[in-house]
């Protein structure tokens, strides 16, 4: 990358929402040459930023979805068992993996939730970054081409199934701590998303109201993880649909508290030994933000209920 770097950001901007500061970061950092992981909690956009700044850039963006089954194996490649009982171990047997491909190409090698996968294919990742090379029993060795470069995502080690990073990795890679963005940015987060799929724009002022709402899951007392701004879009969808199904608008308390719940009761989770249920929480919440719901004293979000939608009391 050369002087241009500034005006890739600006190109950047239009594809992602705020972020200015991290996409100066990754960028840098990129045209360093260095490795770098963004950290920070799901919804953060950290996927977004890294496929927007790899496709401005015009450059292969090899994707690996990080879990438990993702095996040395699966990293770096295999050979054929079909082919090699005919050809032998041969390199035209062998079927690169996406860090073999990376690596050859001079590529992005872009490890989504980097802290979910097993040490030994951790470890693979290390010694590519401290070596540029990689020896593969029976192949060889595999040689980084110019431009190829780890970026990783991950969430907070507190996460399900999450585990700590070793410092042996960090010690090779940049790392950006990508928070929650601000109510403005997340607002226009979620009409850029549902103008993306050809949904009318809902309401602003409701929009914020919405936004508003699922910000306040991330700090209630009673819950250990709240949403991301997917809730929020996922709320703004299903109220424009459920609102055409019942003939009502959007913005009608019942369509919207329904959406809501239906969109955030599986996202957020309750902190140990609460007596509360999601539904109630997001209930109150709405309550809160939009105002009561009428009826909703059949049932609606009552805690200790299953907290079913409101449609089959409140449609009407």
């Amino acid at each position: 990358m050369t002087s241009t770097s500034a005006g890739l950001v600006d190109r950047l901007l239009g594809q992602v929402v705020g972020r200015r500061r991290e996409l100066e970061l990754v960028v840098a950092a990129l045209a360093a040459d260095r490795h770098i992981v963004l950290e920070g909690p799901p919804g953060t956009g950290k996927s977004t930023l890294l496929r927007a700044v790899a496709h401005e850039l015009g450059i292969g963006f090899e994707f690996v979805e990080g879990n438990a089954e993702l095996t040395p194996a699966r990293l770096v490649g295999h050979f054929d068992p079909a082919r090699v009982l005919t050809d032998g171990y041969t390199p035209d047997v062998f079927v690169d993996g996406p860090l073999v491909t990376a690596m050859t190409d001079g590529s992005l090698l872009y490890v989504e939730e980097i802290n979910r996968i097993p040490e030994e294919t951790l470890n693979v990742l290390i010694t590519v970054m401290s070596e540029q090379e990689l020896h593969v029993p029976r192949l060889g060795k595999v040689a980084c081409a110019p431009g190829f470069r780890l970026v990783a995502a991950m969430n907070p080690f507190d996460a399900v199934g999450t585990a700590r990073i070793s410092s042996a990795v960090y010690d090779r890679m940049c790392r950006l701590s990508m928070s929650y963005q601000s109510a403005p940015d997340e607002v226009a987060i979620v009409q850029q998303a549902v103008a993306a799929l050809g949904v009318a724009a809902a309401d602003p002022e409701w929009l914020g109201k919405v936004v508003e709402l699922v910000r306040r899951t991330r700090d209630h007392a009673d819950l250990r993880v709240g949403s991301s701004v997917r809730g929020a879009i996922d709320i703004a969808l299903v109220a424009k649909s459920l609102s055409e199904l019942r003939g009502q608008l959007p913005q009608q308390p019942s369509v919207g508290l329904d959406a809501a719940i239906v969109s955030l009761s599986g996202r957020v989770r309750l902190r140990e030994g609460s007596q509360r249920t999601s539904e109630g929480i997001i209930t109150e919440l709405w309550e809160e933000i939009f105002g009561r719901v009428a009826g909703d004293g059949d049932g609606v979000g009552d805690e200790g209920k299953d907290g079913a939608p409101t449609g089959a009391t409140n449609s009407r």
